[in-house]
């Protein structure tokens, strides 16, 4: 992240008065006065930087406006998640607070320490790394998230944070309900992805904390050497579950098929260096030592995952419920990330 340029103005979804006033009684380095700004490029709950005119800086986040998926937005297991890894070899922000009341902002909300840093979201962003930085970064990325996999749930407090027994099936059951939610239009390719994802479950490849949207804008890197993660954000969808779920997920990203939902030209584009999708997945599994026969099924899970948050950003972006800018175009991505779930499937079926 760059440095934000902050106002005294209140963004969209915060109310300064409350919040400076939870401030004076929650946040032992807090001086000031509150100033706040909107970070661009999230797409689900919102993200506020934050500071005083002092050296610490803070990080808000809170639920989007008009919320129309709430198991999507819990705060309080971002937050808890968030605490427990801090001090791990996950790279985390330092957790300072969470809010349960929602009569301070009209949502619950967690407040983290700001951490400094580059994070690459664009095709731009990526064209000032050098192919080799670029290649040397998304192993980093893979290497981080073999190391959240390889940390044990029970001592840093997160026994109880999921049940992995069954994640495969909620999970495909869960996405499913979520579209009945949030559905803008009809779509057969919906039906026949979710039927595809329950008649092909396969065996739980393992159990650990899964992060549950994990990408590379989801990381900040260090501004000396961007090969280098400090912290891992957006812990909103974190559980305990089949690790190859993130995996999954982050090969999904890597596909071109998902910039409508980015919002911007897709890191790939016209930057040489960077790994293949196969490539990351052996990547990881030579850190692991998973089995990924079964990878097609995870990653056709993140398509259709991916596609239902499409269409419920979507649902929001037209009820006038999102704050920022390059929402109209998530919408475009949900047929092609259905289509893309269902072809990742069909190759499987006929290696």
């Amino acid at each position: 992240m760059t440095a934000p340029e902050m106002s005294a103005a209140a963004p969209a979804g915060l109310d300064l008065p409350g919040l400076q006033r939870w401030f004076d009684t929650h946040v032992a380095e807090f001086s000031g006065r509150l100033r706040a700004r909107l970070i661009q490029g999230g797409r689900s709950n919102l993200t506020y930087a934050l500071d005083d005119g002092g050296p610490v800086r803070w990080v808000l986040r809170r639920p989007p406006l008009g919320t129309l998926t709430p198991s999507a937005h819990d705060m309080s297991r971002e937050y808890r998640v968030v605490a427990a890894l801090h001090g791990t070899g996950v790279p985390v922000a330092r957790p300072i607070g969470l809010c349960e009341d929602s009569s301070v902002l009209g949502a619950p909300f967690a407040v983290v320490e700001y951490v400094d840093g580059t994070v690459i979201r664009s095709a731009e962003d990526a064209a000032s790394l050098t192919p080799a930085l670029r290649h040397s970064c998304a192993l980093e990325l893979v290497d981080r998230l073999a190391a959240l996999h390889q940390v044990d749930p029970e001592p840093v407090g997160l026994a109880d944070f999921g049940r992995p027994e069954g994640y495969l099936a909620r999970q495909v059951k869960r996405w499913r309900g979520q579209w009945d939610l949030v559905a803008t239009r009809e779509t057969p390719h919906l039906q026949r992805l979710h039927s595809a994802l329950s008649d092909r479950l396969p065996p739980r490849s393992g159990s650990g904390i899964v992060h549950g949207d994990y990408r590379l804008d989801n990381t900040i890197l260090d501004r000396a050497r961007p090969d280098v993660v400090r912290a891992v954000v957006d812990w909103e969808m974190a559980t305990l579950g089949d690790p190859l779920a993130d995996l999954g997920m982050l090969l999904v990203y890597w596909d071109t098929v998902t910039e409508p939902v980015l919002g911007v030209r897709h890191v790939l584009d016209g930057n040489p260096g960077f790994p293949t999708a196969a490539e990351l997945a052996d990547h990881y599994a030579s850190r692991t030592g998973a089995d990924l026969s079964h990878l097609p099924f995870y990653r056709a899970l993140g398509y259709f995952k991916l596609a239902v948050i499409a269409e419920g950003i979507h649902a929001r972006h037209l009820k006038g419920k999102t704050v920022g800018e390059g929402f109209h175009t998530v919408g475009d991505a949900v047929l092609p990330l259905l289509q893309a779930g269902l072809t990742t499937l069909n190759r499987q079926d006929t290696a």
